[in-house]
């Protein structure tokens, strides 16, 4: 019996379901840092990007501006079954310091959670005295790697080398 495996739709609809994500740089002395961030998701009629607002003085963004490779994982916890393992998405890509004015990466924070719009309501607030404030914008590869999203706990208890699978963005979705 064949299952079939998500699609890239799929994925791309839980990842905007959540807003948390772990994120990982190189620092200058070529050392891997990680750091738990929440994001925005650029919009659906646009190139598949994830947006991170921060500070520029932020380790993560002298790493970024030193090194742009960047690793970046979605952790999707059981919270019924706190013991399960979490399903993920995880990838690989470019991360880039953009101003705090772009307009793409505030419209991926106004349209999404409370959290997102309340972080960008502080940060034009902070903005306002001083310029602070900065986006990264996380491009991935073609490829995500995913764990146990889309299948059932029970199909994965029965076999759970098909709970790890990969997705390509379609090309038309590539920045």
């Amino acid at each position: 019996m064949k299952t079939s495996t998500p699609n890239f739709e799929f994925i791309e609809s839980e990842i905007r379901k959540k807003t948390f994500g772990v994120l990982s740089t190189i620092d200058q002395n070529g050392y891997s840092h990680s750091t738990g961030i929440i994001y925005g998701v650029s919009s659906p009629e646009s190139k598949f990007s994830l947006y991170i607002l921060t500070e520029n003085s932020y380790k993560k963004v002298k790493n970024i501006k030193n090194n742009n490779s960047i690793s970046f994982v979605i952790p999707f916890p059981h919270h019924l079954l706190r013991f399960v393992p979490s399903s993920c998405v995880q990838f690989q890509g470019t991360g880039k310091i953009i101003p705090f004015t772009n307009t793409e990466a505030q419209h991926a924070f106004q349209n999404s959670s409370k959290i997102l719009k309340l972080n960008l309501q502080q940060a034009n607030q902070l903005n306002s005295k001083e310029q602070k404030s900065v986006f990264i914008k996380i491009t991935p590869n073609s490829k995500l790697f995913c764990y146990g999203l889309g299948y059932s706990l029970m199909k994965l208890r029965k076999n759970v080398e098909i709970g790890s699978y990969s997705v390509i963005i379609p090309s038309e979705r590539l920045n």
